[in-house]
């Protein structure tokens, strides 16, 4: 009897069920042939939305099933593998063979000596000092792989505590980003890289122009050891900082100095620099105010501006140049960017940087000027061949994230990221445990250092900033490969 009872029940039930999911669908139906906005859902209710359920589904599914190792796009599976072992400090070696193809366009393939050094032999990286003699307060450092520009808004608080103390444990620098200096940028210890954008975030006043005061303070602390202004960045040239509104919480709103709950905009250069000579007496007036290293990033699309800007150099003095330029490249990420600057306007670190590198020693410049440079550069080869091109130094921001644990669901921009590194939600930021993490920030460091070691050994070289150009090869279009000193040679003469 009670058997009979429980199937009627469970029966009673199914029924129900059945009920209610017809209603849905009907009241579903109803309203999709009625609506006007959706050409498919008024042709084909209720299916319709199955599209959209695969098309949401297929860049998760793409990702676990179907792309090959080398396929995905904007970081390849082997990429994100390499990085997550490389933050856990597992073992990066491979077996078998490569799957990478050494015959495609672009490949860098390095020239290994006959005689490489022996492990006695090999150095740690060289020490670079940046503003030295022309400020008061130079930098040192001899760190290749630094943490790139990631605002307290962009990213999570946990995020930027775990990259703060995982960049003091590897010894390399945080860029903040331009979203203003907080308490979690500088309570793991790090050495920091105050950053300024086009609204002047944590440094501005009521009209949104710099105010001397803000950026003394600071500038005031310790652990800020430089200072850049953000004339663009790759994935948005021509297009300030996006900030949903979503994301400003009364906290990231108190830093920048703007509305709670508003989106915040950047204008799309900075309000008092139009002209070269503008953007000059800018940056010796920060170096007044903070007695620090002053430089600035930018993404380029040509040299037109940055030989007029070399050429005021030399007619000023040297002590009016930016003592680094951080150059990005074209084809740089962000956590929120209109399609067609990400996809069509600036060039890509490939090309821009040799162009760089070529015009500072043009004009005698190169080394007065540092050069720091950002842009997909999250594997050991291309640190390597930045290096060889003439960089001293790397920033990455989403090898950063890797690390973090980003998983690349493309929801930078929605306040939903499952990681917890770009939402502000609290469920979903209980998933990132900063001290966890920020071991995994130093392990990925550590392991990129090594990595470019081995490179430059391989190479005959004792450290990394001793690769040149010629220890490197890029592959053209038939197929065969040609030294990158023969592709780019570097210039002998001055410029008058």
């Amino acid at each position: 009897m009670k058997m009979s009872s429980w199937l009627s029940a469970l029966s009673d039930l199914f029924l129900l069920a059945i009920g209610l999911l017809f209603v849905l669908v009907f009241v579903v139906y109803v309203r999709d042939v009625t609506q006007t906005k959706d050409a498919v859902l008024r042709n084909y209710p209720v299916i319709g939305h199955f599209r959209y359920i695969f098309t949401t589904l297929g860049e998760f599914f793409r990702q676990y099933f179907f792309a090959m190792d080398r396929e995905e796009m904007p970081f390849n599976r082997a990429e994100r593998q390499w990085i997550e072992r490389a933050s856990k400090d597992k073992s990066t070696t491979i077996a078998f063979g490569s799957t990478k193809s050494l015959e495609y366009p672009g490949t860098l393939i390095f020239e290994n000596a006959a005689f490489p050094l022996l492990d006695e032999d090999k150095q740690s990286p060289a020490f670079v000092v940046i503003g030295e003699g022309y400020c008061e307060m130079p930098y040192e450092t001899n760190s290749i792989l630094n943490i790139s520009a990631m605002s307290f808004g962009a990213i999570s608080k946990p995020a930027v505590r775990a990259l703060s103390k995982g960049a003091r444990m590897a010894g390399c620098w945080l860029n903040t980003g331009e979203g203003g200096l907080s308490s979690y940028h500088l309570e793991g210890g790090a050495d920091i890289v105050f950053q300024f954008g086009t609204a002047k975030y944590g440094v501005r006043d009521q009209e949104g122009y710099l105010s001397e005061e803000k950026l003394r303070q600071v500038a005031s602390h310790d652990q800020v050891k430089m200072i850049e202004i953000k004339l663009s960045q790759g994935a948005k040239p021509g297009k300030g900082g996006i900030l949903p509104a979503s994301k400003v919480t009364s906290e990231i709103a108190a830093i920048r100095g703007i509305p709670e709950g508003q989106a915040s905009i950047s204008p799309n250069r900075h309000l008092d620099v139009d002209s070269v000579d503008h953007l000059l007496e800018l940056i010796l007036k920060v170096r007044q105010v903070t007695g620090k290293p002053v430089g600035i990033k930018a993404v380029i699309g040509g040299m037109d501006w940055l030989n007029d800007l070399f050429g005021k150099i030399r007619q000023r003095g040297l002590d009016s140049a930016p003592d680094f330029i951080t150059l990005d490249s074209g084809d740089g990420g962000t956590g929120a960017a209109p399609m067609t600057l990400m996809d069509h306007v600036g060039l890509p670190i490939r090309e821009s940087l040799p162009m760089l590198v070529d015009g500072l020693k043009q004009f005698g410049l190169r080394n007065r000027i540092k050069i720091i440079t950002s842009g997909k550069l999250i594997n050991p080869a291309g640190v390597a061949w930045a290096l060889c091109t003439g960089a001293d130094f790397v920033n990455s921001a989403r090898g950063f994230m890797f690390a973090l644990g980003c998983i690349q669901s493309l929801k930078c921009n929605k306040n939903t990221c499952p990681t917890g590194i770009t939402t502000h939600d609290k469920r979903l930021q209980k998933g990132l445990d900063p001290d966890d993490k920020a071991a995994k920030v130093a392990n990925y460091v550590g392991q990129i250092t090594e990595a470019v070691e081995i490179i430059a050994h391989s190479c005959g070289v004792p450290e990394p900033r001793s690769l040149r150009r010629e220890h490197v090869r890029l592959v053209q279009q038939n197929g065969r490969s040609v030294r990158m000193s023969e592709l780019y040679p570097e210039p002998t003469t001055l410029l008058p």
